[in-house]
């Protein structure tokens, strides 16, 4: 697409932009944003280049507003945004990095806004559906069958991202209170959650089955029933809520739909929107009220008010 955007030599690593950028990442957002990039440097070489060996120094307005204008013919107004912040933070790293001017980064970055429709993340849950799930975790009787219905538990009743849950340590639990400390959550910020009761009767079958060796709370588990003390994967925890799933017949569903299932709830509930987006661990208010479901209630009931005839 465009001519004499390769770098003549390479840079040292640490006044890299794109590499600087990426480094301030957790380690899951540096491979999306690298593909970003990396898809952002093809398209303005016609594939010539890559993250690595494209000169963002030299990018101005008409190729910032080139690459906004092919994404979104291309791809979904989320997507588009996503990779265009990938592309203005690394001009940002330039500017830090004295590449480039103050004034050329300004330029550069002035584009129009991409609207991304709102959207909430999966769907809530009825309380059948978390019974059916229950119940076929109940059903098997293995091993994997009491850590499944702990993994379930955690996932309803602490509101919990999936790799959070995989990452949770037998330390991290205090039986006595049912706490949980959520480590290194997003952000990078440390929080307390806590489970109930009734989730707590569901977590202790499983401790009584997995011992009290330190390592993950919730182990793999091999052939034979041999338990495993290590962390398993966000992934691991995706596709056991898929085959619990799929056993109960259920509509699909993810480890996400928990969580929101957990927000909506306890604004349900009554519960203080602050509290809620301390429990759920969210940096901005907003989107916890994202789940606030009465306001949509209230809308039903003051149109039932609405009179046709006198």
């Amino acid at each position: 697409m465009f001519e004499g955007l390769k770098l003549v030599e390479p840079l040292p690593l640490t006044r890299h932009p794109a590499v600087v950028y990426l480094r301030s990442l957790s380690p899951k957002s540096q491979i999306t944003m690298r593909g970003s990039l990396n898809m952002i440097a093809r398209l303005l070489t016609n594939g010539e280049c890559d993250y690595l060996s494209l000169n963002w120094a030299k990018l101005t307005y008409q190729h910032t507003a080139a690459v906004q204008a092919a994404l979104l013919e291309t791809c979904a107004p989320a997507t588009a945004a996503t990779r265009m912040c990938a592309l203005k933070r690394t001009l940002k790293e330039c500017k830090r990095l004295a590449l480039i001017s103050g004034d050329q980064y300004e330029a550069a970055v002035d584009l129009p806004a991409i609207r991304v429709p709102e959207t909430l993340p999966g769907r809530a849950l009825e309380v059948s559906e978390i019974e059916a799930l229950m119940a076929v975790c109940e059903e098997d009787t293995t091993k994997q069958g009491v850590r499944d219905l702990a993994l379930i538990s955690i996932l309803r009743g602490a509101g919990l991202r999936r790799d959070k849950v995989a990452k949770l340590l037998l330390e991290d639990l205090e039986v006595e209170t049912g706490m949980l400390r959520v480590l290194n959550a997003k952000g990078g910020k440390n929080r307390l959650v806590y489970l109930s009761e009734e989730a707590m009767v569901y977590v202790n079958r499983w401790l009584a089955v997995r011992g009290l060796q330190p390592g993950a709370l919730l182990c793999p588990i091999r052939k034979g029933g041999r338990i495993q003390y290590r962390c398993m994967s966000g992934q691991n925890v995706y596709l056991i809520v898929e085959k619990r799933v799929q056993e109960a017949g259920l509509e699909k569903l993810t480890p996400q739909d928990f969580r929101r299932t957990f927000c909506s709830d306890l604004f349900d509930a009554g519960v203080d929107p602050v509290m809620v987006q301390q429990l759920v661990g969210h940096a901005s208010l907003q989107t916890t009220a994202k789940y606030d479901r009465r306001k949509e209630d209230l809308k039903r009931e003051a149109i039932k008010n609405l009179k046709f005839k006198s």
